[in-house]
């Protein structure tokens, strides 16, 4: 990790101190994406087999497993895994749960009723990554609030291992949770089939689940030409703030959680005690060598960063311009220095709240805003599965009140037919 202190630094302002992501072309990506997407439109089935061939190296046709291969797949994960799956769904659903709350009606004037309606959407798709690591826990971060939301159809795409099978954790999770197709399919082939529905796999509302640049590049392709998506959640990070009260070994354990997700994954530091960040980084060193997927980790520790800052003000102007994920606040106090927070996917307070909690069974939501996204999105939530329609009803007594408000707004923008629907009501030309 480079080092670099800003703790002189006064004037110029937190973009301008370093804080850049990995990243790759962007023209060239979405030139590749969009072949992707296009030869799937017109090619349907044939294009994903295609793809699905040349990625992930499996012959899969059909595409859509059966019953009977869900439930025998599933039988492959142990009772303790089974059990702890079960806990962490159960603390999810709590959680998500109490995000439904009835809106009122409001009576804006007498006679004039407004309000909002919750409605599900119909038809999710899920993009659960497989690769390096299946993502289990992934879904159930998704189908739980689809299925408290009341979707109707939650379709279910991964990518299958050579001999066209999904992970049996992920089989699990389907059944534990709700999912009603599972499509053996990933990559940018998997989004362009649920974008634009194929022979075999439907045609989805709005799409959701975290995958690479590829992934990420196609959800925003099909965005562009109608087809909603929960946010653009590309490769994974975090940033901590520790100050002298850390413990060094934790904060590089949190830091090393993140790295090993991807190449393309970033993890950052920020301290006001130098000293920290030595011990911090030791301490990674010698965790990453003890790691299966050291060799992943140690490429994402070569984009990451380590800030040495004046104090927690500076810290969090850092912070908030950075726009982690996932934000460590490893201090004294933290739930003081929490409320300077204004850009994050999800926080985690104090020294015994580490990033992986939240990734797999406190019951938040790990599907989160990436890439500085944070400063616009939220993480998926029961809203993420709804939509919300207005309603309003009007007596005669409320039209003849706000009338001629109406009427004026509308004629001074000239649109004449908006005041006539009201004109007509209250007794004027015909």
């Amino acid at each position: 990790m480079q080092i670099t202190d800003i703790s002189k630094v006064l004037n110029r302002p937190p973009e301008g101190w370093g804080l850049t992501r990995p990243s790759i072309d962007v023209r060239s990506l979405e030139q590749t994406v969009g072949a992707i997407l296009e030869e799937v439109r017109q090619e349907g089935d044939k294009a994903v087999q295609k793809f699905s061939l040349q990625f992930d190296k499996a012959d899969v046709f059909p595409f859509e497993l059966t019953r009977e291969q869900i439930e025998a797949g599933a039988t492959g994960v142990n009772e303790e895994l089974k059990a702890a799956m079960r806990q962490a769904a159960a603390h999810i659903c709590t959680f998500h749960m109490s995000q439904q709350h009835a809106e009122p009606s409001v009576e804006t004037m007498p006679g004039v009723r407004c309000w909002r309606k919750p409605v599900a959407v119909e038809k999710v798709g899920l993009y659960i990554p497989g690769g390096t690591a299946p993502l289990f826990s992934t879904l159930l971060m998704l189908a739980i609030p689809a299925t408290i939301a009341g979707c109707r159809e939650i379709i279910l795409c991964s990518p299958p291992d050579r001999q066209g099978r999904l992970h049996p954790a992920i089989l699990y999770a389907a059944q534990l949770v709700g999912v009603t197709r599972i499509f053996r399919v990933g990559g940018v082939q998997a989004i362009a089939a649920m974008a634009h529905g194929t022979e075999s796999i439907p045609r989805v509302n709005k799409i959701f689940g975290p995958g690479n640049q590829y992934v990420t590049c196609a959800k925003q392709l099909v965005q562009r030409e109608g087809v909603a998506i929960d946010m653009p959640a590309g490769p994974s990070e975090v940033a901590i703030y520790a100050d002298e009260t850390c413990h060094p070994a934790y904060v590089a354990a949190d830091l090393l959680s993140q790295a090993e997700h991807g190449a393309d994954s970033q993890v950052v530091l920020v301290s006001a005690f130098p000293d920290v960040i030595n011990r911090v980084l030791a301490a990674v060193d010698s965790q990453v060598a003890q790691l299966p997927r050291a060799e992943i980790a140690r490429k994402a520790l070569v984009n990451s960063r380590a800030f040495i800052v004046r104090d927690e003000e500076q810290a969090m102007d850092l912070l908030n311009e950075y726009a982690a994920e996932h934000l460590i606040l490893a201090c004294h106090q933290p739930e003081q220095l929490a409320s300077a927070v204004i850009n994050a996917g999800s926080v985690f307070l104090g020294h015994y709240s580490p990033e992986s909690v939240g990734d797999y069974a406190s019951g938040t939501n790990h599907v989160l805003p990436t890439n500085g996204h944070a400063k616009a999105y939220s993480g998926v939530s029961v809203d993420s599965f709804v939509k919300k329609i207005t309603f309003q009803q009007l007596t005669p007594e409320g039209l003849a009140g706000i009338g001629t408000t109406v009427m004026r707004m509308a004629e001074a923008e000239g649109l004449e037919a908006h005041a006539r629907a009201v004109e007509v009501r209250l007794g004027g030309s015909q």
